[in-house]
């Protein structure tokens, strides 16, 4: 009887020592993700950033001879000739 309950306790405490170790794995799986994740954000965002300033070259580029670039940018100027002109007054 007492030898019965020996087998189970070291057969509990191997099962709950299994346990752990998948916990402490999971738990730096889950670190891992979150920093995959950040790093991937952080990288979105990066590209993000790129994508604007590509399109904002694109769009302001003389190369392209983009009547509405041109008309846009004409425009632009246009308002902040305005503003000046509305500070200086």
């Amino acid at each position: 009887m007492l030898e019965d309950v020996r087998t189970y306790v070291n057969r509990l405490i191997a099962l709950y020592e299994g346990e752990k170790k998948r916990a402490d794995d999971t738990v730096a799986l889950l670190a891992a993700s979150r920093e995959e994740v950040e790093s991937c954000k952080k990288q979105i965002a990066e590209l993000n950033r790129q994508i604007d300033n590509q399109r904002l070259t694109s769009a302001f580029s003389a190369e392209g001879g983009n009547p509405e670039a041109k008309r846009r940018l004409t425009k632009l100027i246009a308002e902040i000739d305005k503003c000046i002109e509305l500070l200086e007054a």
